[in-house]
């Protein structure tokens, strides 16, 4: 859309398309005053009449359709995209959800504000998916780096076009960094110590990033080592850094900037902390909603005060002036994109596009020959998910929905639907009944839907019910219920507020002595109606998983891994008189299946799939697609305990398919096929290796072929092993094909702490290609060559105390507010290994310390104590000091440092 324009203006230099855009933005900037400068540095941009210049903001969402603004195409969830494994695929769908937002940014108004829809698309998000109890979990991609990065490369190709200056859409990053846990997100801190860091969290950005694909990032609501995201070094240190001379637009997350005081108590005051944000690379704030004049307010007060200048403003400035004019905001008649128009919303070829995408994304689990189905059974299908889709938060609103009913109805004519849910009367002690039909949720979430008209009863501000929801898609969830029993019947207790329905039918009470006692009566028996349909078919198809907005969900993670009680018990009593029992889990998230996989013939996952989930699992069940879905994150068995949430160290905690050391129920990458496939000629040479991929079977197929690699008696811990690259490969009956993957160095590389970089060591590496992490088909041997690293030089050169090679009890802190890791004991005291440090010629040891309480720093070689030094207090954790003492050392030897007390440690020296 131009800019409204007077006619002067068009003769100003930064209206001139024939000058380079850094001279536009350089006029149009110096065009603009000081007050129109700072209003710039909020996600609602007033318009600039005087100069022609239309309103601008920041974001709209767009992860996997455009949301929030009405009805568009909607793909399957992120996590279902990256399941598909394919690249092209995803670009294609990044593409068409930039095709749609060009329209809705024409030719639509915005649901809130005026002006344009941005532009600006929040998306792709590219935070990996180590723990699957994550509640946003269905936005990323994937558990691995390498996988992450293809795909959100992908994303952001499909996005921005390939027009060489103008953008079609500006992809923007989310969210950086370490951001994998949702209780208390604004006030936990990720501990990442350097190798997670840089081989693991940073891993997923930088090669996204480095290769110009991405028009901004936002920054996470958590802190990261004790620094808030938002004023984070790694924001100038790692993200502009790899983005080089091209500019990288930088947004805060919603009410981020007001929570690093508010919150996080990280600044005493709003302008302090703005300021700081601003300086650490934040180039606008979405803060307040469209209320401006608060963020804008502490920010010139920031520069009244002297903690920001007008450099600062000017820096931030220019690179949303420059993100607009790629955007064509100034160029309307040379985009080659303006022509967009609104017909290309929920347009035919978008939605065959939604169709394949949900249909590749589908992964068959087990498999012991019921499926595909053959000839035309007659099918039952049972669950909570059988008939209905789900929207998520991010989801655009479906122009249709097809479920696993419909689209099998659609293919083999009348099909039985059943879901299974119980109808139960709530009749109190003062006379009032309530009959709903009950959903388990997981969790002891329920909820309740009125059985005349299906919609799901809801709290109201009143604290009364009112069965007025067709959809449960709002940000305060009041949908969901708790039934608990007691002795003569249960209470009514709403999840969200947690308050009990009282005598009066309203939900004011705060404790179960004041709540009133509800008589429980079956009424319908859901499991018997779903036995009975299972009776009467030749085959059960059960559609479990998990409502997107319940029991897992932004603000919120999951307990465990277990499908919902009620689900799981639906499921058995199906089974027991229907052996011949599919599973369709549609969920957002792993879920731990081991009674299925033990006693069940098929299992089938999808992720809430979009308009076309139904079709795509009909099309998979039946045989007419075939299963070309794997997984991208590990589903982990029930049994297996999982390390704590905020663990975010993978090495020592043991997360992923790279460090988790116990078998897992379904592995990263896993997913079967109708036919078969042979490896065979496992050929590695210099930078590269090939692989013949053979289909085996009687019908064609579609194989992910996965190339790991494993560092064999590495001097650090290495992973298991460690996707390297991978390629779909779709073959006929008979049909070979040979495969070919690069090699180069840092496919063999980690990150030295010693040397603080990324470095290859020689040594022996092996070779694994198969079908998924836990299934290689073949593998081979690599010597690599070079100088055999020496010890660790420590003697007369600054060790940073986070540069260690193994722990106990520590947790990573900030050094300063700007600045700098440390180290800090979680209970009064913690170890520190640095192995084979070289201690030769060392006679004393000094240490950056700070000291909160007293306490004392010991290093020892092996077990001998080396020197003692007492820590004095400091007045707090950022008032550092240097501790020394003399000692005494040779040789080589795993140095161990020990701090005690409420200290922290910076850094340390060896002098000789």
């Amino acid at each position: 859309m131009r800019s409204p324009s007077l006619s002067a203006a068009d003769t100003v230099p930064f209206r001139d398309p024939a000058l380079p855009m850094r001279k536009r933005v350089d006029d149009l900037l110096g065009r603009l005053t000081l007050d129109e400068r700072i209003a710039m540095l909020h996600q609602y941009v007033p318009a600039v009449p005087r100069l022609g210049i239309a309103s601008f903001r920041t974001g709209t969402e767009a992860l996997h359709g455009v949301a929030w603004l009405g009805v568009a195409t909607v793909f399957p969830q992120a996590v279902g995209l990256g399941a598909t494994w394919d690249e092209d695929l995803v670009r294609l769908v990044a593409e068409a959800i930039s095709v749609e937002l060009r329209a809705f940014h024409r030719h639509r108004p915005p649901v809130i504000g005026s002006g344009a829809n941005s532009l600006q698309a929040w998306a792709p998000v590219v935070n990996l998916l180590r723990d699957p109890r994550w509640g946003r979990n269905e936005e990323g991609y994937s558990e691995d780096p390498v996988h992450t990065a293809r795909l959100g490369a992908a994303f952001c190709k499909g996005l921005g076009g390939d027009h060489p200056a103008f953008l079609r859409a500006a992809p923007v990053l989310k969210h950086f960094l370490a951001y994998n846990n949702e209780d208390d997100r604004c006030v936990t801190s990720s501990g990442v110590r350097p190798r997670v860091l840089q081989e693991y969290d940073l891993a997923a950005f930088r090669p996204i990033v480095t290769a110009g694909l991405a028009a901004g990032a936002m920054a996470a609501y958590n802190l990261v080592n004790g620094h808030p995201c938002h004023v984070s070094p790694l924001i100038e240190r790692e993200l502009r850094h790899w983005a080089g001379d091209r500019e990288l637009f930088v947004v805060s997350d919603a009410e981020a900037p007001s929570n690093l005081v508010e919150l996080e108590h990280y600044f005493d005051d709003h302008a302090e902390s703005h300021a700081a944000a601003l300086k650490a690379g934040i180039d606008s704030f979405t803060d307040h909603g469209e209320d401006s004049a608060t963020p804008v307010g502490r920010l010139r007060e920031a520069l009244e005060r002297g903690l920001i200048g007008e450099e600062d403003i000017d820096r931030a400035v220019r690179r949303q002036l420059s993100l607009r004019f790629r955007l064509g905001e100034f160029d309307a008649d040379l985009d080659p994109y303006a022509g967009i128009g609104p017909e290309v919303i929920d347009c035919a070829d978008h939605r065959a596009l939604a169709l394949r995408a949900a249909t590749e994304s589908v992964v068959l689990l087990k498999n012991d020959g019921l499926l595909p189905l053959a000839g035309a059974p007659r099918v039952a299908v049972i669950g909570p998910l059988a008939d209905t889709l789900f929207e998520d938060w991010y989801s655009g609103t479906m122009p249709y929905q097809v479920t696993v009913a419909a689209g099998l109805n659609e293919a083999l004519g009348e099909v039985v639907r059943v879901d299974g849910a119980d109808r139960i009367a709530l009749r109190s002690r003062s006379g009032g009944e309530l009959v709903v039909d009950v959903t388990d949720w997981g969790a002891g979430m329920l909820t309740l839907r009125d059985p005349a008209t299906c919609r799901y009863y809801s709290l109201q501000e009143d604290g009364s019910l009112g069965a007025d929801r067709e959809m449960i898609k709002t940000w305060f969830v009041n949908e969901t219920f708790h039934l608990e029993p007691v002795p003569g019947g249960v209470l009514l207790r709403n999840v969200r507020t947690g308050r009990y329905a009282a005598a009066d039918g309203r939900f004011t009470a705060e404790t179960a002595a004041d709540a009133e006692r509800w008589e429980r009566e079956l009424l319908h028996d859901g499991t018997a109606e779903a036995r009975a349909a299972a009776e009467g078919a030749d085959v059960a198809v059960v559609v479990l998983g998990n409502h997107p907005l319940i029991n897992g969900r932004e603000t919120e993670d999951r307990r465990d891994l277990v499908l919902p009680a009620g689900q799981e018990a639906l499921l058995r009593a199906v089974a027991e008189v229907r052996p011949e029992t599919a599973l369709v889990v549609m969920s957002s998230y792993p879920y731990a299946l081991d009674w299925a996989d033990e006693h069940l013939p098929a299992v089938v996952w999808t992720s809430h799939g979009g308009q076309e989930t139904g079709r795509a699992v009909a099309s998979v069940l039946l045989g007419a697609a075939e299963p070309g879905g794997r997984l991208p994150q590990t589903w982990y068995r029930g049994a297996d305990e999982l390390p704590h949430p905020l663990d975010y160290d993978i090495i020592k905690a043991g997360w992923t398919y790279q460090y988790h050391r116990a078998a897992p129920l379904y592995p990263f990458g896993h997913g079967l096929s109708y036919t078969e496939f042979a490896y065979s000629d496992l050929r590695p040479a210099p930078e590269s290796v090939s692989v013949t991929l053979t289909n085996t079977g009687t019908r064609p197929g579609t194989e992910v072929v996965q190339l790991y690699i494993r560092a064999l008696n590495a001097r650090y811990e290495a992973p298991l092993l460690r996707l390297a690259d991978f390629s779909k490969v779709t073959l006929a009956p008979g049909e070979s094909r040979e495969l070919s993957f690069r090699l180069p160095a840092e496919h063999f590389a980690h990150w030295d702490v010693a040397g603080s970089a990324f470095t290859v060591d020689p040594g022996d590496y092996e070779l694994l290609v198969g079908r998924s992490a836990g299934d290689i088909a073949l593998t081979a041997p690599v010597a690599v060559g070079g100088p055999v690293p020496g010890p660790r030089i420590v003697v007369d050169r600054t060790t940073s105390a986070v540069d260690f090679d193994d722990y106990t009890g520590i947790t990573l802190v900030d050094a300063s507010r700007t600045t700098g890791d440390a180290v800090a004991p979680c209970d009064q005291s913690a170890t520190l290994i640095f192995r084979s440090a070289d201690l030769s010629g060392a006679v004393r040891v000094e240490a950056e310390v700070a000291g909160v309480g007293s306490g004392r720093l010991e290093f020892l070689a092996g077990d001998r104590l080396l020197a003692e030094l007492p820590v004095p207090v400091t007045g707090s954790g950022y008032a550092w000091t240097t501790v020394e003492g003399d000692l005494s050392a040779e040789g080589v030897h795993d140095l161990r440092v020990t701090l005690h007390g409420d200290i922290r440690l910076a850094a340390f020296r060896f002098g000789s």
